[in-house]
């Protein structure tokens, strides 16, 4: 039902397309008869738009994967280095916000763990939205920030890196399936900052999924089934990422590629001190103001990357 939707949505806009080239062609017409001239500059409108409108249909093209059109989830990990990774993780945090508020996007947080004094260790984020993963998927990897620490009373320069996960979302027991007795499901209390938002009951959930390993957690919500709901959903999620990754890894075993995952895996640098810039380093795209791509300015940087993979099988 899914794939019929999307077929149906783009035959509208291919249909839409033809309309307004029509409309537009007979203004050019009109126009040319009565020679009026008044017409040009509605003619280079109208034009401007309908090339945006095709730039984007072809912009698609690189939504080759089956779960390009999925929500996605999202998660943020601080790497090495306490307060300084951990805000930075809190700075990323709020440019995917940002980016999917532009975008019109629904965002929820389904699990947080925050930092000691400032920032989060971890976040993890739902993002709903037509093919919210087909754009996300750019911004898997390690993202390294440079700046002059404002935790530091030398004001040293200091290098943080986070983590960013980026995952489509699975539909339970259709993507993945999972037997009941592969699930290990253990209750605690969710950590709190003291006083009165320490809950008295055991909310927290943790899910291990005995086959592969993977650990789940969400305390987010204080009743105990919405925290197990979210974590089941997380989970199916991770696993359909690991089937997925298994697949990548296959067909690059066939290539006679070796493929580099993990930490290793640095896809971007935002460097503050001493000069500014925001640099991909598998696009080579580059901006000198990383303020505006921090507050949620980051369709340059997907829309380089979706074309730099466009028509591709193994992203």
């Amino acid at each position: 039902m899914r794939r019929i939707a999307e077929q149906k949505r783009i035959v509208e806009q291919l249909r839409n397309l033809e309309k307004k080239t029509s409309e537009i062609a007979e203004l050019i017409n009109l126009a040319t008869e009565e020679a009026d001239t008044s017409f040009t500059e509605e003619i280079h409108a109208e034009t401007k738009k309908l090339a945006g409108l095709l730039d984007k249909l072809e912009l698609e093209l690189a939504f080759s994967g089956e779960y390009d059109s999925r929500n996605a989830i999202l998660a943020i990990h601080a790497g090495a280095g306490g307060t300084e990774s951990q805000d930075w993780a809190e700075m990323l945090l709020r440019m995917y916000l940002r980016w999917a508020e532009r975008r019109g996007y629904k965002t929820e947080i389904l699990d947080e763990s925050r930092g000691e004094e400032v920032g989060i260790k971890n976040v993890t984020i739902g993002i709903t939205g037509e093919y919210a993963f087909g754009y996300l998927k750019s911004e898997h990897g390690v993202h390294r920030l440079v700046r002059l620490s404002p935790f530091d009373s030398d004001h040293a320069r200091h290098t943080s890196f986070v983590l960013v996960e980026v995952m489509p979302e699975a539909e339970e027991n259709v993507d993945v399936k999972i037997a009941a007795e592969d699930l290990k499901i253990d209750t605690f209390r969710s950590s709190g900052a003291g006083g009165q938002n320490v809950q008295k009951v055991s909310s927290a959930v943790r899910i291990t999924h005995l086959p592969t390993g993977l650990v789940v957690t969400c305390q987010t919500e204080r009743s105990q089934h919405q925290n197990k709901s979210i974590a089941l959903r997380i989970l199916y999620s991770r696993l359909l990422e690991m089937k997925l990754e298994k697949q990548i890894e296959e067909r690059a075993k066939l290539k006679g590629k070796r493929i580099e995952a993990g930490w290793g895996n640095q896809i971007r640098s935002y460097v503050l001190h001493p000069y500014k810039m925001v640099k991909d380093h598998r696009t080579d795209y580059e901006t000198s103001n990383p303020e505006a791509v921090l507050n949620g300015e980051l369709d340059d940087f997907i829309t380089a990357y979706l074309r730099s993979i466009a028509g591709r099988r193994d992203v």
